[in-house]
């Protein structure tokens, strides 16, 4: 441990910020937690210069089933399907969810996705969070896998995302710094947090409503809800954000108004670089029209 008189358990949640504090606290518990070789309670202090073993423990083994919903399907062939995810949709099963995700309705549609990521979540490189909408690519094989976990981890494959943020924005451009893991005391929220894993998130205007601001962001990592919390921390949420927006919504929409727009990547096997786009749903355009009709009267 590299931080005297901290605890156990809140070494592990600030090294493992995507294991909640009642995970660690289970596996502590469990004696998969071992200090210096010797199984410890939640609360040992450390006395600096210890070495921490964690072992996660194998998932369950859960049966994912095919499932017949609607795909939005932008492009496929035999390596790679890219698909516009719908906003409400779920990537994959998690805890309390079993049905109707993207990953139950690949099984169904293509059969034959990748194994890399496990029986849970198979074919998904990367993901959007469940009230995003928009464009994500799936590795039908796991070669087409390697690949684009590594253009990920590269930066050769760019994600572009629209957002409504509360606030007017005065300047045309920047880019956002910050550290991101888990919130400190709420679990269920990340935050910019010191030791957090780096994010770079670049974003510019397209239009400005006053009261709004229509944004466009780039992002340069992949962190568990880099935009709404890089946004909020520049005082500027997401519109809808039922986790970060704190401010009053009056837009009929399901969750933050977010969705990732487009997708650049080399395909795995024919090295072609390509671009895939998919037009801001209704929900988000509905909001867009209305600020605009707004913004014209004044």
């Amino acid at each position: 441990m590299d931080t005297a008189g901290e605890r156990l358990d809140r070494f592990l949640a600030r090294m493992q910020p995507e294991l909640t504090r009642s995970h660690i606290q289970k596996l502590i518990a469990s004696g998969d937690v071992r200090v210096d070789g010797r199984a410890q309670k939640a609360g040992y202090k450390s006395r600096g210069g210890e070495t921490v073993t964690l072992v996660l423990p194998a998932p369950e083994a859960t049966e994912v089933l095919p499932e017949d919903l609607p795909l939005d399907i932008l492009y496929e062939d035999e390596d790679i399907i890219v698909v516009n995810k719908a906003r409400g949709m779920v990537v994959h099963p998690a805890a309390g969810v079993t049905h109707g995700t993207l990953v139950n309705a690949l099984l169904y549609h293509c059969k034959d996705l990748s194994g890399i990521n496990g029986e849970i979540r198979p074919g998904i490189v990367h993901r959007l969070d469940k009230d995003t909408s928009g464009v994500m690519v799936c590795a039908k094989n796991d070669r087409a896998h390697v690949s684009l976990a590594e253009q990920i981890k590269e930066k050769t494959a760019t994600r572009t995302y629209v957002a409504i943020v509360h606030g007017n924005i005065t300047e045309e451009a920047g880019t956002i710094k910050g550290a991101i893991g888990r919130h400190p005391t709420e679990r269920k929220q990340m935050a910019i947090v010191e030791g957090g894993k780096p994010a770079v998130t670049h974003f510019r205007v397209l239009e400005r409503y006053g009261k709004y601001t229509l944004v466009e962001c780039r992002l340069e990592t992949g962190r568990t809800h880099q935009i709404r919390v890089h946004m909020t921390s520049i005082g500027h949420p997401l519109v809808g954000d039922p986790k970060y927006g704190n401010r009053k919504n009056p837009f009929q929409i399901a969750g933050q108004a977010l969705h990732s727009k487009s997708l650049d990547l080399t395909h795995p096997k024919t090295g072609e670089r390509m671009h895939f786009e998919a037009a801001v749903p209704e929900d988000m355009m509905e909001i867009i029209s209305s600020l605009r009709r707004e913004q014209s009267k004044v």
